[in-house]
């Protein structure tokens, strides 16, 4: 089957980004596409700051376990942390996750159909 486009120019996406930009896109993505990582985004947006102890509690997983997932946020640039005393504090480093989080929330609740399709894209025309 040959698909032919009806315009000699795609205007894809991404086309405007970097190969860096687009790089770290799929790291976030990378990232947040593990259920406890996402979890942990959603309770830190929720309630701002947090200590180990309490994401642990949260999540209801072994203090290791997320600890690691914590710091794994951290190195990729997700999360911050903070020393306070004998505790570790984590917060969300930008908005960007965030605004992951509320596109995953509202593309699960309210999926679109692809017999819905979207006005800006170009329909393939069959040959």
């Amino acid at each position: 089957m040959l698909v032919l486009m009806k315009t000699k120019q795609l205007h894809c996406a991404l086309e405007k980004m970097a190969p860096e930009a687009i790089g770290q896109a799929a790291e976030m993505l990378k990232q947040l596409a593990h259920p406890i990582r996402l979890r942990i985004i959603d309770v830190l947006n929720t309630t701002g700051t947090l200590p180990v102890c309490e994401i642990t509690e949260y999540l209801g997983i072994a203090q290791p376990a997320t600890s690691q997932h914590l710091n794994q946020m951290r190195r990729t640039g997700l999360l911050k942390a903070e020393r306070r005393g004998k505790a570790m504090w984590y917060s969300v480093a930008n908005a960007r996750p965030i605004a992951l989080l509320n596109c995953i929330c509202n593309c699960c609740e309210n999926p679109v159909s692809l017999d819905e399709g979207n006005a800006n894209n170009t329909q393939p025309e069959m040959a």
